[in-house]
C-alpha cells in the first residue's frame, strides 16, 4: 500500500523473520559485533550505514547501524542495530512501515494496526494462560520477553514497530540499554 511520503511495505514484500528472546531477532545474534552482524545483513540484501553515537556510559563506545534493502528504504533504514564497546549487539529496531516482518509465537508484530496487535497479543496471553503488562511506553506487551513496542505513522493511520534487546549485565530495562532516539521513533 502506498500513502505518499507513509509508503507501508506489505507483509509479502518483508523478509521474513522469527525472534528468540534475548537470542536472535532474524539473522541477528544479540552480542555480536558490529562487522559481522553487516556482513549477515548484506547476506540479506542490506546495505549499512554505521554512526557513532551519544554514549550512555562515559567508558563505552555506543554505535547506530541503519539498514536499508531497497531504494525505497532511502528516506528511512528498515532496521536500526545498537552496539556497545565490549558487549556488541543490544537492540534491534525494526522500523513498521519498512522493516522486516517479526513474528513471534505465532503474532505478526511489525506494521501492524496497534490496537489490532494488541488484542490478538491479549488474546493469545489469555489462551495461553500467561500474563499480560503494559511498557513504560503504555503498550502492552508480554513478561520477560525483552521486546518494547511502539507506534508510528503511516498517512491517516498508525502502524507497529518494535525494538528487541538484551540487557544482559550492563543494563535493568530496555530504558537502560536503548539511547533515547529510540523512544521518538517515528
Amino acid at each position: 500500500m502506498t500513502m505518499d511520503h507513509w509508503p507501508v511495505l506489505a507483509d509479502s514484500e518483508r523478509e521474513q523473520w522469527g525472534y528468540s528472546p534475548r537470542q536472535t531477532v532474524g539473522p541477528l545474534g544479540f552480542g555480536t559485533d558490529r562487522q559481522d552482524a553487516v556482513a549477515t545483513m548484506e547476506e540479506h540484501g542490506f546495505t549499512a550505514k554505521e554512526t557513532a553515537i551519544d554514549r550512555w556510559n562515559p567508558q563505552r563506545a555506543q554505535w547506530r547501524v541503519e539498514f536499508r534493502r531497497t531504494a525505497s528504504d532511502e528516506r528511512r533504514p528498515a532496521v536500526k542495530c545498537y552496539f556497545v564497546e565490549g558487549v556488541g549487539l543490544t537492540s534491534v529496531l525494526v522500523d513498521g512501515l519498512r522493516g522486516p516482518q517479526v513474528t513471534f509465537r505465532g503474532v505478526r508484530l511489525i506494521g501492524r494496526v496497534p490496537s489490532e496487535l494488541s488484542a490478538e497479543m491479549e488474546a493469545r496471553a489469555l489462551e495461553r494462560g500467561e500474563g499480560i503488562w503494559f511498557s513504560l511506553s503504555g503498550d502492552l506487551s508480554w513478561p520477560g520477553l525483552d521486546f518494547d513496542r511502539g507506534a508510528q505513522r503511516a498517512g491517516d493511520t498508525a502502524v507497529s514497530w518494535a525494538v528487541f534487546f538484551r540487557t544482559g549485565e550492563i543494563a535493568g530495562s530496555s530504558w537502560d540499554i536503548n539511547p533515547a532516539e529510540v523512544w521518538s521513533h517515528w
